[in-house]
């Protein structure tokens, strides 16, 4: 076990051994899932605590182009927090539609710098956009390769990345001395950037709290946001719509497809494992965008992504990620086969291992693929 709390280390092991997860659809209480997914659903939306008021998308295209045999469009959108979402939206050239859709969600990564760029594939990507790919996706950019199997893809920007970045400028000079004398747009910018933002975490989830919003709750709004964007297009069919990411991008998965139902199948990537087993082993290794004060005391990651009612999820495990202790992805694992063992839909979930570090690489993709294929065509 790793002694982050020193002398309280056992006392917060045996409070998170403890939990009685009593809104897991495992727990004895509940059998009539609607009921169940209703009570859960509920009591997850008011701890992610942010319902703003109502915001006009506004959508436009900033400029198309086409690339690699896709047509892409940089699209923009509004929000009521924080500046416009920007994403890609990428179908096969000449296509029409109605196509199956999937929001591929890009990952944490410690890159802020970018979002949407980090998992598409654009003209002219700038080498350490390049090297970032390679580490973490087999040196693919895999919104783009889906989509040339027939998929419209919408990859958008989420809260603090990207277009939805911090602006430097913006905040107190003390916290942005790293930035001092650099010149923008250079690889020493985007790395210091980078440095910044990661400083910065602990400020924005503090700010977040004392507002009476969380984080995970804007990220998750963010996300339904581009599932609305996605059902104002012709060329989408609004039935068969997934989701999937890497990392932080696996933890959007989880909410996204486990809570909102316009959503058939997800991919998470990277992301799940036990809460007990994080707090033993793995809680050094996360951002604050992955916690939600509380949850804990109702439900377990996996019963998070359960809350979908049994449609199709697929978790991808690298054995060797040290971001996630192998004994908690096996935990988390089984407990997922139990949860649609319960729901009488055990051939909606799958969980595949693969030998590695943290990534989601071209065999995993392809293997989500599959999946996409076999649930969304």
């Amino acid at each position: 076990m790793r002694n982050f709390l020193g002398n309280y280390a056992g006392a917060a092991q045996a409070l998170a051994d403890a939990n009685p997860y009593p809104y897991s659809y495992l727990a004895s209480p509940w059998a009539e899932m609607g009921a169940w997914r209703a009570e859960a659903k509920g009591r997850v939306y008011s701890l992610l605590g942010y319902t703003p008021q109502h915001c006009p998308l506004n959508a436009r295209i900033l400029e198309s182009f086409t690339h690699d045999g896709l047509t892409v469009e940089r699209i923009a959108y509004d929000q009521p927090f924080g500046p416009s979402t920007e994403g890609f939206f990428l179908k096969p050239a000449g296509s029409t539609g109605p196509l199956p859709a999937v929001v591929a969600l890009h990952d944490h990564g410690g890159f802020k710098y970018y979002g949407k760029e980090k998992i598409v594939a654009l003209p002219d990507e700038p080498p350490i956009l390049q090297a970032f790919k390679q580490e973490c996706y087999g040196g693919e950019s895999w919104a783009s390769r889906l989509a040339k199997r027939g998929y419209a893809v919408f990859a958008p920007d989420v809260f603090l990345w990207g277009s939805r970045k911090m602006a430097v400028e913006e905040v107190p000079d003390a916290f942005r001395d790293v930035m001092r004398d650099v010149q923008p747009g250079t690889r020493e910018y985007i790395e210091a950037y980078n440095a910044f933002a990661g400083g910065y975490e602990t400020i924005v989830a503090k700010s977040l709290f004392l507002a009476g919003v969380t984080w995970p709750g804007i990220m998750a709004y963010d996300d339904r946001r581009a599932v609305d964007y996605l059902l104002t297009r012709p060329d989408v069919d609004a039935a068969r719509i997934g989701c999937g990411g890497l990392s932080g991008g696996g933890q959007r998965t989880i909410y996204l497809a486990g809570l909102d139902d316009r959503i058939q199948c997800g991919v998470c990537a990277g992301f799940m494992s036990t809460f007990a087993q994080t707090v033993k082993t793995d809680v050094h290794s996360h951002t604050w965008m992955f916690h939600l004060p509380h949850l804990a005391k109702l439900m377990d990651l996996p019963d998070l992504a359960a809350l979908s009612g049994g449609r199709p999820f697929m978790a991808l495990y690298d054995t060797e990620d040290p971001l996630w202790a192998l004994e908690g992805q096996k935990a988390a694992d089984e407990k997922l086969k139990n949860i649609y063992g319960k729901m009488n839909r055990p051939e909606c979930y799958i969980g595949k291992y693969y030998p590695g570090p943290h990534k989601f690489d071209v065999l995993m993709q392809n293997d989500a693929f599959s999946w996409f294929d076999k649930w969304l065509l």
